[in-house]
């Protein structure tokens, strides 16, 4: 149960915390202590929701094919180990984060934008859905790794939500995303090994 959960968390987390327009968005939305609470709660509801169906959905599909979930399993190490060499190129020529001001807005404006930057963008899909979901369904116990992916999008959003003042010089320097991205590249390629060995 804690390998799956452990899983779940490592490539969540590893995936999440990538710069990104979701991550710019409530960053920014930390940093003018703009609504950054129930926005970070909306993200985090988000990812859960998408993780679950794509566990739990895909874990029915890949029970009934093993073609199915041999090429899950060979497509996602092949996806990790992408997204891990993406990382390391990324660590090569790192990028700070930064938040552009803007005009206080409401609530319901706020929320709308949050959904729009969550919802609208394919790569949510490609990572909570079909990424994240397909590993998941390969899992002893994907409710574990479910639970473990959600985990992860709760403590990054809550430490973006809550620690954005704290961590905005660390995140304005290139070298925190340096280091983030060779850890995220160290976590894609673990979690890939695993499903390779697996598979052998």
């Amino acid at each position: 149960m804690w390998q799956s959960y452990s899983n779940g968390l490592l490539v969540a987390i590893g995936l999440i915390m990538a710069i990104g327009t979701q991550n710019a968005f409530v960053l920014a939305q930390s940093l003018r202590r703009e609504h950054h609470l129930p926005v970070a709660a909306l993200c985090i509801l988000c990812d859960a929701i998408l993780v679950a169906a794509g566990v739990f959905g895909l874990a029915t599909l890949l029970a009934q094919s093993p073609t199915l979930l041999a090429i899950a399993r060979w497509g996602g190490a092949a996806f990790l180990i992408w997204y891990g060499s993406q990382a390391l190129l990324r660590a090569a020529r790192p990028q700070s984060l930064q938040a552009a001001g803007s005009e206080p807005r409401s609530l319901r404006a706020v929320l709308l934008a949050a959904l729009a930057v969550t919802l609208l963008n394919p790569h949510v899909y490609l990572d909570t859905v079909l990424l994240i979901g397909s590993l998941g369904a390969q899992q002893p116990e994907p409710g574990a790794y479910a639970a473990g992916a959600a985990s992860a999008s709760l403590l990054w959003f809550s430490a973006l939500a809550l620690g954005a003042a704290w961590l905005a010089p660390w995140l304005a320097r290139p070298l925190t995303w340096r280091l983030i991205d060779l850890g995220v590249a160290a976590m894609m390629f673990t979690v890939a090994a695993q499903l390779i060995l697996g598979a052998l």
